[in-house]
């Protein structure tokens, strides 16, 4: 395997970000503003694309940015809202002050989509009522015992395969609650 270069042919910068690249972005968008991230690392001194310095700005130098463990109140919105309006993280982001898209659909795929699945589950359950979910557990079985699978595949010498009934379960299953 071949390591990646961290410059581009088109001399753009890749990799993880050090310090100094950091302190120039945040003074720069401190002092003007981010209206054009297209033409902002040019401006800023930077050898990065556009899409990178807005990545490192709205997910980690933000001065507003929320970091650390999301609240139970904050999960319980974004299984709320992701119900709501699926895999939208930015919109999901914007109703939790501080959060960016990518920590919320981080936690989301780490803790969260599991615990939501469960909750579904389990309030599925609570609203089938016991009659219901006991006959449906004799239909199966009444359904299921009547009907075996009486083939099997077996190798021949021509390398073809053949069908074989079972004569064994046949005799089993002829004599069953279904057959008179």
């Amino acid at each position: 395997m071949v390591r990646t270069p961290s410059y581009e042919k088109s001399g753009l910068r890749k990799g993880t970000w050090t310090p100094e690249e950091d302190t120039k972005l945040l003074s720069y968008v401190t002092r003007y503003g981010c209206c054009n991230w297209r033409q902002l690392p040019k401006f800023a001194g930077l050898a990065r694309s556009g899409k990178s310095c807005r990545s490192r700005w709205m997910n980690y130098l933000r001065p507003n940015l929320k970091r650390g463990n999301f609240t139970p109140k904050e999960e319980e919105c974004i299984i709320r809202m992701h119900k709501k309006l699926g895999n939208r993280w930015s919109a999901i982001a914007a109703e939790l002050l501080g959060r960016a898209d990518s920590e919320v659909k981080n936690h989301w795929h780490a803790s969260l989509k599991k615990r939501s699945r469960e909750e579904t589950l389990a309030k599925e359950e609570s609203s089938v009522p016991k009659s219901s979910k006991n006959k449906e557990s004799m239909d199966l079985v009444l359904n299921c015992n009547g009907f075996p699978a009486t083939s099997r595949i077996t190798n021949t010498s021509s390398s073809l395969f053949s069908f074989s009934s079972l004569s064994s379960s046949s005799k089993e299953f002829s004599s069953g609650p279904c057959f008179s």
